[in-house]
């Protein structure tokens, strides 16, 4: 008697487990049934922004149900990663966001309101990306070493903007002082468009932004791009250097733009959302779109995203160390 009974228990479990794996397939297959939330940590306008509806606009016409950007900007990222991190675990909350929040934060912080591994689940990286040091066009300095050299005969401290506390721009800006010896005095904004707005206002004397922006900027003729990072030139800026092509090594990493979902969201919806945004992301017109904003296009798999965080966090736990970035 207890033989059959274990042998209809394990009958039931594995009944049990094939319908709840039906059941949970199907949902995968029907989502999103409502509409599905963008939640991007920088301000409007910015590259990370302009990306993020590009690509909401095409889900929604794929999912046939509305995908909306909500911008969370401020504290580097901890404000919108801590509300994905707390949604509900259905995949209609996702973290659109670049290494800051999942990198960068965790190494300078040593407390932070959201664990970057145990409270998300990877679905897609978007996009390699690379950050350009920008001036206004009235500006002497046409490159990086004319910045530099014109920096140390003028004295005194010079002004620089980041999107946060952290972020990559923060980083290269401090690796900067540390090679060259400037005086450079760092002010944190909530966003790129921000920080271009008090350059060009006279508040700082350079800022760091995003590929798309700058090429945006360059169009109305109000900046001038020093270098950009990265391993190679970008086909949105063909005639900007390299800050290693200039003879400044170190800063060779380029950051990603990626998707999370809260932790325990199921691997079936997780798929599903990771295949669409592929889709998106391959599709011709996206592409070019992509490349014209500064961006290399991905769109690869959770798990080919899961990889690359672990193969990079050591890379950029290096560069923070090197830059000698503190959180103030």
């Amino acid at each position: 008697m207890q033989i059959k009974y274990i042998r209809g228990w394990a009958m039931s479990l594995a009944a049990g487990a094939a319908l709840l794996g039906l059941a949970a397939a199907a949902q995968a297959q029907e989502f999103p049934a409502k509409p599905v939330k963008f939640v991007v940590w920088t301000a409007p306008g910015g590259s990370i922004d302009v990306l993020s509806r590009l690509i909401a606009e095409k889900l929604s016409q794929r999912w046939k149900q509305p995908v909306v950007v909500e911008n969370k900007p401020g504290a580097s990222g901890i404000l919108a990663s801590e509300y994905v991190a707390r949604a509900p675990a259905d995949g209609l909350t996702l973290l659109v966001t670049i290494n800051t929040t999942h990198i960068n934060n965790p190494v300078l912080q040593s407390k932070l309101s959201y664990d970057p591994v145990k409270d998300f689940e990877p679905v897609s990286q978007l996009a390699i990306g690379s950050v350009t040091l920008i001036a206004p066009a009235n500006h002497p300095a046409n490159n990086v070493a004319e910045f530099v050299a014109l920096a140390k005969k003028k004295g005194g401290g010079v002004n620089y903007g980041s999107w946060g506390v952290g972020s990559s721009a923060h980083l290269f800006g401090e690796l900067l002082r540390q090679k060259t010896g400037l005086d450079l005095n760092h002010i944190a904004y909530k966003g790129e468009m921000p920080a271009i707005t008090d350059m060009l206002g006279g508040r700082l004397d350079v800022t760091f932004a995003g590929g798309g922006t700058t090429r945006a900027q360059l169009a109305g003729g109000k900046i001038k791009v020093l270098g950009i990072t990265g391993p190679r030139r970008i086909s949105a800026l063909p005639n900007v250097a390299t800050f290693a092509e200039q003879g400044f090594p170190g800063f060779e990493l380029a950051g990603w733009v990626a998707v999370y979902a809260p932790a325990k969201t199921s691997k079936g919806i997780v798929r599903k959302i990771s295949a669409d945004l592929a889709e998106v992301v391959h599709s011709q017109d996206v592409q070019s779109r992509m490349v014209e904003n500064g961006f290399e296009p991905v769109g690869g798999t959770p798990e080919q995203f899961a990889t690359l965080y672990r193969d990079e966090f050591p890379k950029w736990a290096e560069l923070i160390k090197a830059s000698g970035a503190k959180v103030e």
